[in-house]
């Protein structure tokens, strides 16, 4: 609450400092247009990608696994696009036109993902008596579905983490950087929260056009109050292209492979201060190792392509020095991509009842992962952090977090694997609710390992952002940002690609679940978490910070890590 009142009294001061002045830009004054976008958007896109595998069984005919599978493949474009939507901020739009753009995208691919819904002649008839007899949908129905689903992707992941590159740019403090990447989260999941609840109820439970109607409206209402901000914000101007700086890099090493490395520091290019570059990678020094003729009398570099500076080659070392870290990511959150698959599939087959009227909706199991990350990101932001300091003296890093994460995620995976040989049991001994293909097993079974992944996204996720952010060159903020996003893109492609080999060599994965071993999928990925979790350690103790420091200084480099969401 005093977080709400200090946006407001800041605001009010800049307010009143404009009218004397010229108006400051950024600052808290743009904190309810970016948090208000954010809450509208997520709950846009959650509303028709949570219950999308639902959808497509019940309303498009598509058997279960391959439903699964499209979901997983829609989840990695979403997460994947963030990547481009940095570079085309970082190098050419900057992070405001490009989130206005995305949000406009959107906005169609939604609309017309409600057209799918609202129109008959978009969706195949229903299935009768017995899959044997379903219609599968024609070219046309087909294609209006994917462009709606491409254009909402794209928009989604247009936004997702600009969005949060854009809120932290328009600080100058790092403390209230953090503040805003607490919140960011923080409004994620809450959206996320509402929409696996209210829209997905409402799909379920009412009609798909009514509930594809409510994230349309959330997804309007979010774009008019972004561009309503506008003329607050701070406008980032473009760097130019980061990627073009490291490919100078590689190439001005190479051409000097044969160059002996020097330890003197007058012997490399300094565009500020004089320093010589760190060892490690020490064969990519070269690139800022002075020759004949390459900088002109005013101290400028005359091909950039032969010569670059100290800084550029220790930008280029910041992101080699992410790449093991990111496959350990990659491997990480492979088994949660996996889940939220198959705990829909595991719902559908469960008792969901809630009392005699209601009945929970299988793609709303994901909110109690979303309100257990939520929870915890407060507690760890309030509590364990600050305790964490107090006891030992320094903060929890970022790539503490991320391990405590991992930890969490394999005991997930190994509660849901015994929740799942249980549910098999009965499935075995005959035990269904009435003539139907339903376990008489409570749906509550799955909510203890959902609550566990949470609390280990509560970790990874934030921490990962927060490395990502804190290590990588200024002129990549965007792009670091949306690194984890691209990470877990890349994992909703493992996850289809492991789900697809599972199939061809094993009968553990069928459309009827019942006649599988679900639980024999979690222990594998149990196992591969174990070795995954070895790989990230030992990556972790090699790794050193660049822009973390010990005690105080650690404030200044990235942030309080203690920022609470109140605070």
């Amino acid at each position: 609450m005093s977080l709400l009142i200090s946006v407001t009294g800041d605001a009010e001061t800049q307010i009143s400092a404009g009218s004397s002045t010229k108006r400051r830009s950024g600052g808290w004054i743009t904190f309810p247009f970016m948090i208000a976008t954010l809450l509208g958007l997520t709950i846009a896109a959650w509303g028709w990608l949570l219950n999308l595998i639902v959808y497509l069984i019940e309303e498009f005919n598509v058997k279960s696994i391959a439903a699964a599978q499209i979901a997983n493949i829609v989840s990695g474009c979403i997460c994947m696009v963030p990547a481009i939507a940095a570079i085309a901020s970082d190098s050419f739009f900057g992070t405001i036109p490009v989130i206005s753009v995305s949000a406009f995208i959107s906005l169609m691919g939604v609309a017309l993902m409600t057209l799918t819904a609202s129109l008959d002649s978009l969706r195949p008839k229903p299935c009768e008596t017995a899959s044997i007899l379903c219609r599968y949908p024609s070219k046309i129905q087909l294609g209006v579905l994917y462009t709606a689903i491409t254009l909402a992707s794209i928009g989604t992941g247009g936004t997702r983490f600009t969005l949060a590159t854009a809120g932290a740019n328009q600080y100058e403090k790092t403390k209230d950087q953090g503040s805003f990447f607490n919140w960011f989260f923080f409004t994620t999941y809450l959206a996320g929260a509402i929409s696996a609840t209210a829209i997905v109820y409402t799909e379920d439970n009412i009609s798909w056009t009514l509930g594809f109607g409510l994230s349309l409206a959330a997804n309007l209402l979010s774009f008019l109050v972004f561009i309503a901000g506008k003329r607050f914000y701070k406008h980032d101007k473009p760097l130019g292209s980061p990627f073009r700086s490291l490919l100078c890099v590689i190439i001005a090493a190479v051409r000097k492979r044969k160059a002996v490395v020097s330890t003197n520091e007058k012997d490399y290019h300094n565009e500020s201060i004089t320093t010589i570059p760190t060892r490690s990678f020490r064969f990519f020094n070269r690139a800022a190792l002075k020759q004949e003729d390459e900088v002109k009398p005013d101290g400028t570099i005359r091909n950039p392509w032969r010569l670059c500076s100290v800084q550029q080659v220790e930008d280029f070392k910041a992101v080699m020095r992410i790449i093991p870290l990111a496959l350990a990511t990659i491997f990480l959150s492979t088994p949660i991509a996996m889940q939220l698959s198959l705990t829909v599939l595991q719902g559908l087959v469960m008792d969901r009842r809630l009392g005699p009227n209601f009945k929970i909706p299988a793609g709303s199991l994901q909110v109690i992962t979303l309100l257990s990350t939520c929870l915890f990101i407060i507690v760890n932001d309030r509590f364990l952090y600050p305790f964490y300091q107090k006891l030992t003296g320094k903060f929890l890093t970022p790539l503490q977090r991320v391990g405590t994460g991992h930890v969490f995620n394999i005991l997930s995976m190994a509660v849901t694997a015994i929740v799942e040989a249980k549910r098999l049991k009965i499935v075995q001994n005959g035990h269904f609710l009435g003539s139907s293909s339903v376990a008489d097993m409570s749906v509550l079974w799955l909510f203890p390992p959902l609550v566990i992944v949470g609390i280990g996204e509560a970790f990874h996720f934030p921490g990962n952002v927060a490395l990502c952010y804190q290590e990588f060159p200024e002129s990549m903020r965007s792009t670091a940002t949306s690194i984890t996003s691209v990470v877990i893109g890349i994992c909703f492609y493992t996850s289809t690609a492991l789900i697809d080999l599972i199939q061809r060599t094993t009968a553990w994965l069928p459309d009827d679940i019942n006649h599988g071993r679900v639980d024999n999928v979690y222990w594998v990925l149990v196992i591969g978490g174990v070795l995954n979790l070895g790989y990230f350690l030992v990556c972790s103790w090699l790794y050193r910070y660049r822009n973390l420091k010990d005690d105080d200084s650690d404030k200044d480099a990235v942030g309080s890590h203690s920022t609470t969401l109140s605070s």
